[in-house]
């Protein structure tokens, strides 16, 4: 019996081997350095790969997944990832991007244990509670799709309140913040138009500019 490892190990000989075959160059010049133009938040789900879907080479987009797409204020790994990709390799997009029938946001609806991960999903949870008399006459599955989009919603509007982005826009950085979801049936990305381009669009309780300093 094959070791499923070792057959891993040896898939990737053979996929380097057949990319500098196609072109000697592409290691080295993917080496030198990384410079997307774009950041993409999306879930850990195994059937979302970010580069394909977009079909994007390795180097353009740099990429941040969790259960469910989520974006903590707490969050030091996401808002890592957030301040390298602002500050540092001056992303221009950044792509929050959920998928329908996320197994996290269904596991928020539905309810049952889950482990630890049940405290990760408690701000979709609070987000299903808010939206709750408008979902219930759905279908299970349709009420699962639209908390999937209502989700993306939230932390695109959660990405925005950060100091991080609001600081960007202070200085003139070019940087906008689209909500996606992807349709694992079909393959295609739908946009939910939902796109935040500056400070102004940000809700004044959370701007850092509303406080005026005292004299």
């Amino acid at each position: 019996m094959s070791n499923p490892i070792d057959t891993l190990l040896a898939n990737n000989r053979a996929w380097a081997e057949q990319m500098c075959e196609q072109d000697p160059d592409y290691f080295a010049r993917l080496s030198r350095q990384q410079n997307p133009d774009y950041l993409w938040i999306g879930c850990s789900d195994s059937r979302v790969p970010a580069n394909q879907i977009i079909d994007l080479p390795p180097g353009e987009v740099f990429v941040h997944r969790n259960v469910a797409n989520l974006l903590h204020h707490t969050d030091m790994n996401a808002l890592s990832v957030v301040q390298f990709a602002v500050d540092m390799l001056k992303v221009k997009h950044i792509m929050v991007v959920g998928h329908y029938g996320c197994g996290g946001v269904k596991a928020a609806v539905t309810g049952g244990e889950c482990g630890i991960v049940d405290y990760w999903l408690h701000s979709v949870r609070e987000l299903y509670n808010h939206h709750r008399e408008s979902l219930d006459h759905l279908a299970r599955d349709e009420r699962i799709d639209r908390m999937c989009e209502l989700n993306v919603k939230a932390q695109v509007n959660s990405l925005c309140r950060t100091k991080i982005l609001q600081r960007a826009w202070q200085r003139g950085d070019p940087i906008a913040v689209h909500g996606w979801v992807y349709g694992l049936k079909d393959g295609l990305v739908k946009d939910l138009n939902c796109t935040v381009t500056g400070l102004s669009q940000v809700e004044t309780l959370y701007r850092i500019d509303r406080l005026q300093p005292s004299s």
